[in-house]
């Protein structure tokens, strides 16, 4: 139901939820101390950055994208 939602909203359709995991594992791996996760209700991929300044929470429509992210939100820290 949720990937028809996606579809409806004209979002891509999810990858298989074991590519998902692979894919926010790789992340978490790469980053250290980032949790990073698949919203099925949004079809974005999410991360909670820790910082100097606090916690920030990040969101992209792709695994790629969102690796930006992280780097961007670490950077300006």
């Amino acid at each position: 139901m949720s990937s028809q939602r996606g579809a409806a909203a004209g979002r891509e359709e999810p990858p298989p939820a074991e590519l998902r995991v692979a894919l926010a594992r790789g992340l978490q791996e790469q980053f250290p101390g980032v949790r990073v996760w698949y919203g099925d209700a949004t079809g974005s991929w999410w991360a909670l950055v820790p910082t100097l300044s606090g916690s920030r929470l990040v969101e992209a429509p792709t695994p790629q994208q969102l690796r930006d992210a992280i780097m961007s939100a670490r950077s300006r820290g």
